[in-house]
């Protein structure tokens, strides 16, 4: 029994007389005393003890206090006003094959998540100190080491079909997710379990106190129906949450699903009844009565679909597309609208990824060597438009990525692991090759050739070869992405010229993310993207436990003490100031131990539309929030279809 049950059980029972006399042996004392004083006794500890108990608060912060206090009307981003109507289309390159929104294998339906809630929603404006709200859960609370934390739900909260959302239904969510999905198993493992507190309250038991993110992760968790996933298919057999599945599940969210057919499109139709349509973390959201998603082949093909209005919004991540895809008449008449957002909200690593599993590169300096030949300023101006900065972090674009020598409490957290961190992070700041002209490209190969003769490494004619084993130093480079080709063939011809062969093998979207997950590869391009409030996910991208799962995202198979050691720094800081120290220490070792080779990142978002859509005036600072908080506007897409 957990301990407000026992100090409640105590209670109710001292308010009969025929019961006090069944505690009193514990303290015999009590028995002299007048009948007046134990009263005040008793009332005294239990004031004592309802100090202990946390209070239940609406929402919570992982740093500071959250910005909207309890009965908050809306969001102060949000249109409260804004029209529900029209449709929103996005396309897709992933295709799926699964309806099954858990499952690790197998690509499960773009935009899934709008048909689930969770216990707490996120505020868009205050993703710098990690604000969410109650939303299934009206409350929650947790203790001052942060060792629990109970949720209390909404008794609102519905399923599409009408049944409430229960206890069960929680428990028994987080419970499959942990059993079918290694990867949440190993996120959520600091979570010894999940109980009934009461009629609507779930705990969550902690392994160890001080992990401040603990309580807000569990409040993420994507909440699913019990009674619908044990429940029997049409045809008659039973459902099995480790199974994927084409059956429209049933959700508690905005949506459900409509129309769809694996691998091509997939329908979304806004609940006319959601529970939740007037709960203040969704007023003014989800204004579309249909959200739908379309796939194509490739980034190429879904270019062109968008420039052939097949679908209404992307995200452009090619500075040749930027730079000169968007040449056409409806981008020169604004029937599309080009628009950049600054990206605020996230710090980026986005790198050649060596796998650290081969043995080529567990040596620091063949991943040095890698480094220097790698011609960013050259790649930046022929390929990329200038465009581009050189990433010098793994949190790059944010208050959170190491600079110079450490110093103050970055120094301190450091000297605190001293002996299991390269020495160099205090005497030397991790600085990026610079290339751009033939003379210093020339230097830098040179250095490069003298770092592989050190590592065991010898020109034999014009290939690079173990002086041992007689075997070549050869890269395989996997992706996905024809365009890929634009940088990595003259990368590819550096790496020739000092007798290293790197070789680019293109497959399919599914090809490629079974060789990722089965760690299949010798080099790709990847990237890792970090909130401005780092923690647990931090072990599943760096943490030596997560080198050897195929689902992690340690997908360069890193296994270091120290690089461990700044991690659990990392996720039990006590305020903001902690943790952007220990942050900051935790780059700066990544930086030196030279896992991957950077390449560039942007700090704006570029995104086109067809002008169909309005927006609120005060999108927050972090996100443009499409399509969210966006609306479908009647007028503009009128003037768009006089145009065509």
């Amino acid at each position: 029994m957990m301990q407000t049950d026992r100090q409640s059980t105590f209670l109710r029972s001292s308010t009969k007389g025929d019961t006090v006399a069944r505690h009193l042996p514990a303290v015999p004392w009590l028995v002299t005393l007048p009948l007046m004083a134990l009263c005040l006794l008793l009332a005294g500890l239990s004031a004592v003890r309802a100090q202990d108990e946390p209070e239940w608060r609406h929402a919570a912060s992982l740093t500071g206090e959250p910005r909207y206090p309890e009965g908050f009307k809306h969001f102060d981003y949000v249109n409260p006003e804004a029209p529900k109507g029209g449709i929103v289309r996005l396309g897709d390159s992933t295709g799926f094959d699964t309806l099954n929104p858990i499952l690790p294998k197998g690509n499960p339906a773009p935009g899934l998540g709008l048909m689930y809630d969770s216990l707490l929603e996120p505020a868009l404006d205050e993703i710098n100190i990690n604000s969410e709200y109650g939303l299934i859960a009206e409350a929650m609370r947790y203790p001052a080491d942060y060792s629990w934390v109970e949720y209390r739900l909404n008794p609102q909260a519905r399923w599409h079909d009408g049944m409430p959302i229960s206890v069960d239904d929680v428990i028994w969510s987080f419970e499959k997710i942990k059993e079918v999905n290694p990867s949440q198993a190993f996120y959520y493992r600091h979570v010894e379990k999940a109980e009934a507190a009461g009629e609507r309250v779930i705990r969550f038991s902690f392994d160890s106190a001080g992990n401040r993110e603990l309580p807000k992760i569990v409040g993420q968790l994507i909440i699913l129906p019990r009674h619908w996933w044990e429940g029997t298919a049409p045809d008659g057999k039973a459902r099995n949450i480790a199974n994927g599945t084409l059956e429209r599940p049933l959700g508690s969210g905005p949506y459900r699903i409509g129309a769809f057919e694996p691998g091509r499109y997939i329908e979304y139709e806004r609940v006319d009844d959601y529970w939740a349509k007037d709960h203040p973390t969704k007023v003014g959201t989800h204004n579309f009565d249909k959200v739908r998603y379309d796939s194509y082949r490739d980034q190429t093909v879904l270019l062109e679909a968008f420039k052939a209005d097949q679908y209404d919004f992307r995200s452009e991540n090619s500075a040749k597309n930027w730079a000169t895809g968007y040449d056409f008449s409806a981008a020169k008449d604004g029937r599309v609208v080009l628009e950049t957002f600054p990206d605020k909200a996230r710090g980026i690593m986005q790198a050649f990824v060596l796998n650290l599993r081969r043995e080529k590169f567990s040596d620091i300096r063949v991943r040095q060597a890698l480094n220097l030949v790698f011609d960013f300023e050259t790649a930046n101006k022929t390929v990329f438009f200038d465009q581009y900065k050189r990433i010098p972090s793994y949190f790059a674009g944010t208050e959170l990525a190491s600079s110079g020598l450490p110093e103050g409490q970055e120094l301190e957290i450091l000297e605190s692991v001293r002996d299991l961190v390269p020495e160099r992070v205090f005497t030397t700041p991790y600085e990026n090759p610079v290339n751009g002209d033939p003379g210093r490209l020339r230097d830098n190969m040179r250095k490069a050739v003298e770092l592989l003769d050190e590592a065991g490494y010898e020109l034999r004619g014009r290939q690079m070869v173990n002086r041992q084993t007689g075997e070549p130093l050869a890269i395989e480079f996997v992706d996905n992405d024809p365009n890929s080709e634009r940088y990595v063939l003259p990368y590819a011809r550096n790496l020739e010229r000092i007798g290293i062969r790197m070789t680019l093998r293109t497959v399919d979207t599914p090809q490629y993310i079974n060789r990722i997950r089965e760690r299949d590869f010798d080099m790709t391009t990847l990237g890792w993207a970090q909130s401005l409030s780092p923690g647990n996910e931090q072990r599943d991208y760096w943490g030596s436990e997560a080198a050897d799962r195929p689902q992690s995202r340690n997908y360069s198979g890193i296994k270091d003490p120290g690089v461990d050691a700044l991690i659990e720094k990392v996720i039990f800081a006590k305020d903001r100031e902690e943790l952007v120290a220990a942050t900051r220490a935790l780059d700066r070792v990544l930086m030196a131990h030279q896992y991957v080779v950077p390449q560039w990142y942007i700090d704006v978002d570029r995104t086109a539309r067809w002008n169909r859509f309005g927006h609120p005036e005060n999108i927050p600072e972090y996100t443009h929030g499409f399509p969210t908080i966006w609306w479908w506007d009647a007028q503009k897409a009128a003037a768009v279809r006089r145009r065509q």
